[in-house]
């Protein structure tokens, strides 16, 4: 069996060798390969989570909770329960078995998964250890099967992703490929357990960043995955929408109104959710006086209190959303529900415990959004409204502002619904939910848009560096650095005694650049000090590099400093072929860092500081 996988693996790297990754046909294989291990690994997390709720709240406390259409579960009403009093104490064991599991093998595990894979690809060059995926799988079937408040898009993700790097790692590819397998394995796990392919890839690749941007070079393998892994898991737990829902379709433009308002309203919750969950974080657990093992089981103790009150907190939730979009929820319900969610999802998650964010965001946003459009159906009674209609375009409206994912957020939801009717008013709610939100984000890890991702920063230097000439970063060379090639050793000594210069230029009788001498050469024959009137110039130099001139990009230049090795290059003008000035590569570090940063560099300011370093 070793064999036949070595062999397999040698092939692999034989295709990859002879195509290159970037071909359409290799990232059909190595997208299908993670697509089928994305959609196993959301087949069992789903099989354990079932497993698990059933154990702690089917056999021990004698509860189950509202089940989707194509689930086997039914609801049952609140004095069926027999063992109420275990509600105290189910989240408690889970959490404390969860934080069991992380904290000792994996404590990168903890919390959400996505924020890890995001960090994974800016910060660890797609690296994940091979155990994360496991143990994080592991901890959050503890965590939501014993009632935790939290999704399960994170540990899919994990899962996913930990396979396409690891993967990578086997085929021995390059970190800019290893990276792209990461996001193939977020889609294919994310968009397997949501059934909803598109919106998975989309989501792997836009929720990198903060301000709308995407991994636009991960989509393809993202949807190759996707593909495979939604066609394996639906094979097993079925097809089509997760949410039955009734056919709506927007054709009332006077409802923009209310969904205008309701914008606003779903950001002033988002930001709310945020503060919550990381001040739960970062003044609560953070600072206990215990071991971190501990902290999810604080938190799921402190869960299972509220639970015991109002027990609808428990779990994912989506069954819930189903019973409001029947209508068979109560609005006084329906406005107590998205705050008591923001506070058993941070209990939850914000103490250690491990699982997603997104099926709480989405039970957040679309409590919201039913009983604002309950409201609204009661105050305008003429206008036709739909309650339902809101639920759906809160849930993807809430999550596009607080996780920064517009498009992709509308995308899964309508996959969810099974419904495109709303995707109007599903579009200006996220737009103002994300415009409120701004900066705020559920998710960490992200950075800005792609200049600032530690992945493309080669390529954003590169791309600046070539609109800006050399004349922007040079300074003027000075007399006592030219050199004619017959210039003594000892006077070469003498010069570098009294200047601060690593270069001497030397030039001939028509002051032309013929070679240089660095101070490593001085340093060379500084002892030999009987060779000092032997020795010239022309004996010690070394090669001119490439000539570059005041009109040449600075892309250019930083390539002549990497090949040659150099810390400063002759800037040479094309007319002439004199030296006309002088660029040093951290001249050139500070003219990038502020075109950067958007400020205007001036030559008065550089030569006022090259004096200084002089006097220094």
């Amino acid at each position: 069996m070793k064999d036949f996988f070595q062999t397999v693996i040698d092939r692999m790297r034989s295709l990859r060798t002879a195509v290159g990754v970037s071909g359409i046909g290799t990232w059909l294989i190595l997208g299908s390969l993670i697509g089928v291990v994305a959609g196993t690994g959301a087949i069992l997390f789903t099989f354990g989570i079932d497993v698990c709720t059933q154990f702690f709240f089917g056999t021990i406390a004698g509860y189950q909770f509202p089940g989707l259409p194509n689930e086997s579960s039914r609801y049952l009403p609140l004095n069926d329960v027999t063992r109420q009093w275990l509600f105290f104490f189910l989240p408690a064991a889970g959490g404390l078995l969860s934080g069991f599991l992380v904290y000792t093998f994996a404590p990168e595990a903890e919390g959400h998964g996505t924020d890890e894979a995001i960090r994974a690809f800016h910060q660890g060059r797609g690296v994940i250890r091979k155990q994360v995926p496991i143990i994080k799988a592991l901890a959050s079937m503890l965590t939501i099967g014993s009632g935790g408040s939290a999704g399960r898009e994170g540990p899919v993700a994990q899962i996913g992703a930990g396979f396409g790097s690891f993967l990578a790692g086997v085929l021995k590819l390059p970190d800019k490929d290893r990276r792209l397998m990461v996001l193939a394995g977020m889609g294919g796990g994310i968009g397997s357990i949501f059934r909803a392919p598109l919106g998975g890839a989309l989501f792997a690749t836009e929720v990198l960043y903060r301000e709308p941007d995407f991994e636009y070079e991960g989509i393809i393998p993202a949807i190759i995955s996707a593909i495979v892994a939604y066609s394996i898991y639906g094979f097993v737990y079925g097809w089509g929408a997760i949410f039955d829902t009734p056919k709506l379709l927007f054709h009332q433009p006077l409802h923009l109104v209310l969904y205008l308002v309701f914008g606003f309203l779903a950001a002033g919750a988002g930001v709310l959710y945020i503060r919550v969950f990381y001040g739960m974080r970062d003044r609560v657990f953070r600072k206990l006086p215990i071991k971190k093992h501990y902290r999810p089981a604080i938190g799921g103790l402190l869960l299972g209190v509220l639970a015991y009150f109002y027990p609808p907190v428990l779990g994912g939730g989506y069954g819930w959303i189903q019973l409001a979009i029947y209508g068979q929820l109560a609005l006084g319900m329906m406005i107590i529900f998205p705050f008591l969610k923001i506070l058993a999802t941070s209990l939850t998650i914000s103490s250690g415990g491990s699982g997603g964010v997104f099926a709480p965001s989405l039970v957040i946003g679309g409590m919201l959004g039913g009983a604002f459009g309950q409201l609204c159906q009661m105050a305008f009674p003429a206008w036709e409204i739909q309650p339902a209609g809101f639920i759906m375009v809160g849930m993807a409206g809430f999550f596009a502002g607080i996780a920064k994912v517009p498009i992709s957020a509308l995308i899964m939801v309508a996959e969810m619904t099974g419904s495109y009717g709303l995707l109007v008013p599903t579009m200006l709610v996220a737009a103002v939910s994300l415009l409120v939100t701004g900066k705020k984000s559920l998710y960490e890890q992200q950075v800005a848009h792609r200049a600032e991702s530690p992945a493309h920063r080669g390529e954003f230097i590169m791309s600046i560096l070539e609109m800006m000439k050399v004349r922007e970063a040079m300074v003027p060379a000075e007399a006592q650095q030219l050199v004619r090639e017959t210039t003594l050793l000892k006077d070469l000594l003498r010069l570098m005694s009294k200047t601060p210069h690593n270069y001497f230029l030397m030039v001939d009788d028509k002051k032309r650049l013929t070679g240089m001498v660095s101070l490593d050469n001085l340093r060379q024959v500084f002892f030999d000090a009987h060779m000092g009137s032997f020795l010239v110039a022309k004996d010690l130099a070394f090669p001119a590099p490439p000539a570059v001139g005041p009109d040449d990009s600075l892309g250019k230049a930083l390539n002549v400093f990497v090949m040659h090795s150099l810390d400063e290059l002759p800037v040479i003008a094309t007319d002439t072929g004199k030296i006309v000035g002088l660029l040093r590569k951290k001249d050139l570090v500070v003219v990038y860092t502020q075109a950067l940063a958007g400020k205007k560099s001036g030559k008065t300011e550089r030569r006022s500081l090259s004096a200084d370093e002089k006097k220094t």
